[in-house]
C-alpha cells in the first residue's frame, strides 16, 4: 500500500505488436469556422486583466512574500468596488415637500441613481391648529409609499430618513410617524432645529464663494427658517452661530391672510410679513459681526431656486441652469416686490411658479430679503441642494469608516 506499482512487461509487450493505425485528428473548429486556438487566442487577449492575474498567482507562487502584498491589493479592490456599488439614500420629508435621494459613491463625490420629490403640504392647516390635517397627511403617506418603493426597487443598504418642523410641532406628530413606520416601513427621525442647520450646511457649503471672514448659509423651509453664519478657514466649515425661527413659507403665509387683492393690501400685507420675520431674528442679528466686510451668503430652499429661475426667464425649472448660480441680491429684491404685488392669479403667470407655489412664495419672498436686511451681501449663491445630500455624505463617511476599522 502506498508504493508505486510498475505495469507488468508481459502485457507492455501485448500491446507493442499491435499497432493500430492512428488517424490525424482535425482541429476543432469554432461555429465561426476558424480554428478553436484562434478563438482562445481571441478570447485570452480579450481578458488581459485574468491573463494577468494568472500570471501574477504564478509568481507569487515562486515568490510567497509577493502573494500577501497580491491578496491585500485584491481585498482592497473588493472593498473599493463594494462600496462604489453600494446604494444610500436621504429621505426629508419636511412641512411642504417630500424628497428622496438614492446615490452611490464615487470618489470624493456621489452618483445620483435616483430621485423623488413632491409637494405634500403636510403642515397645512398646523399653525391654527397645532394638529397635522388627516388630508395632509394622507398626501404624505401617498408619497412616502412611493418612496419606499424606490428604496426596495435600488436595494439600498443605508438610509435616513428624517422629518423637520411639521413633525415637531404638531401635537399628533408622534402618532404620524407610527403610522408612516407600520404602513410603508419607513422610520421617520424627528430631528432637532440644531440638526436640520448643520445637515444643510453639510449638503451645499462646497457652492460659497471663496473669500475672508465669515459667511451666511440660510434654509427656508415649510415651516422654520435655519440662518447659519459660518467660518470657511478649515476644510469642512464651522458653525459659529446659528438660529432658527419657526417661519417658513407655509407657517408665515397661514399668518397673514390676505383680506383683499388690491395693491395697497398686498403692500401691506408683504410689508407685516417683513416686520415679522425681522424681529424673529433680532437677536440673531445683534450677534453678527459688524466689520463691514464681505457678506457671503448662500441659500438652499424652493424660494432662492423659484426666484433664480425666473431670473433667468426660464420656461421650465432646470436644475443645471440654477445650482451654483451666484446672483444680484439687488435684483433678488426687485423680483421678490414684483411677486409682491401680484394676486395668486398673476403670480402663477410665471411658468416656474405656477399655480403650485403661487400662494407660498410671496412669503418665502419675504422671508429672503429679511435676510438681506440682516446681512447686506451684494451677491447670492443658490443651491438646489441641502438636507438630503448632507445626509448623503455623512452616510458615506461613517460606512466608509467602519469598513476601514473592520479590515
Amino acid at each position: 500500500m502506498g508504493e508505486n506499482i510498475a505495469p507488468s512487461p508481459h502485457k507492455a509487450r501485448g500491446r507493442k505488436n499491435r499497432k493500430s493505425p492512428r488517424r490525424k485528428k482535425a482541429a476543432p473548429r469554432a461555429a465561426n469556422g476558424q480554428p478553436a486556438s484562434a478563438n482562445v487566442a481571441a478570447r485570452s487577449a480579450k481578458r488581459p486583466s485574468q491573463n494577468a492575474r494568472a500570471a501574477a498567482d504564478a509568481g507569487n507562487s515562486a515568490h510567497p512574500e509577493m502573494a500577501g502584498a497580491a491578496q491585500a491589493n485584491d481585498s482592497a479592490f473588493s472593498r473599493r468596488n463594494w462600496f462604489e456599488r453600494t446604494a444610500y439614500a436621504a429621505l426629508d420629508l419636511g412641512t411642504n415637500n417630500c424628497r428622496l435621494l438614492i446615490a452611490k459613491a464615487g470618489g470624493d463625490d456621489f452618483t445620483v441613481v435616483d430621485a423623488f420629490s413632491r409637494v405634500v403640504r403636510l403642515g397645512e392647516g398646523l399653525t391654527s391648529t397645532g394638529r397635522m390635517s388627516d388630508e395632509a397627511m394622507d398626501r404624505a403617506v401617498e408619497a412616502l409609499t412611493v418612496c419606499a418603493e424606490k428604496l426596495k426597487k435600488r436595494n439600498v443598504v443605508l438610509a435616513r430618513s428624517v422629518a423637520t418642523e411639521a413633525c415637531r410641532q404638531a401635537v399628533n406628530g408622534a402618532q404620524f410617524i407610527e403610522r408612516v413606520k407600520r404602513e410603508t416601513g419607513i422610520h421617520l427621525d424627528i430631528i432637532s432645529p440644531k440638526e436640520e442647520a448643520r445637515l444643510a450646511v453639510m449638503g451645499c457649503h462646497a457652492l460659497l464663494e471663496e473669500g475672508e471672514g465669515p459667511a451666511l448659509i440660510f434654509d427656508i423651509g415649510g415651516g422654520s427658517t435655519e440662518l447659519v453664519l459660518v467660518s470657511t478657514d478649515g476644510v469642512v466649515p464651522e458653525i459659529l452661530d446659528w438660529v432658527s425661527v419657526p417661519w417658513g413659507v407655509v407657517s408665515l403665509t397661514e399668518s397673514e391672510r390676505q383680506d383683499s387683492d388690491d395693491a395697497e393690501s398686498l403692500a401691506a400685507t408683504y410689508q407685516v410679513m417683513r416686520d415679522k420675520v425681522g424681529a424673529s431674528f433680532a437677536q440673531f442679528a445683534a450677534r453678527l459681526p459688524k466689520d463691514g466686510g464681505h457678506h457671503r451668503l448662500l441659500g438652499t430652499s424652493g424660494t432662492v431656486t423659484t426666484l433664480a429661475s425666473v431670473y433667468l426667464k426660464l420656461q421650465s425649472y432646470d436644475r443645471r441652469a440654477v445650482d451654483g448660480l451666484h446672483l444680484p441680491t439687488e435684483a433678488m429684491r426687485a423680483i421678490s416686490r414684483e411677486l409682491a404685488s401680484r394676486t395668486v392669479k398673476g403670480r402663477a403667470e410665471f411658468p416656474t411658479i405656477g399655480h403650485e407655489r403661487a400662494d407660498l412664495v410671496v412669503a418665502g419672498c419675504a422671508i429672503l430679503e429679511a435676510i438681506f436686511d440682516i446681512w447686506p451681501g451684494e451677491r447670492l449663491g443658490v443651491a438646489d441642494r441641502g438636507i438630503r445630500e448632507g445626509i448623503l455624505r455623512a452616510l458615506m463617511a461613517s460606512d466608509a469608516k467602519r469598513r476601514n476599522r473592520r479590515n
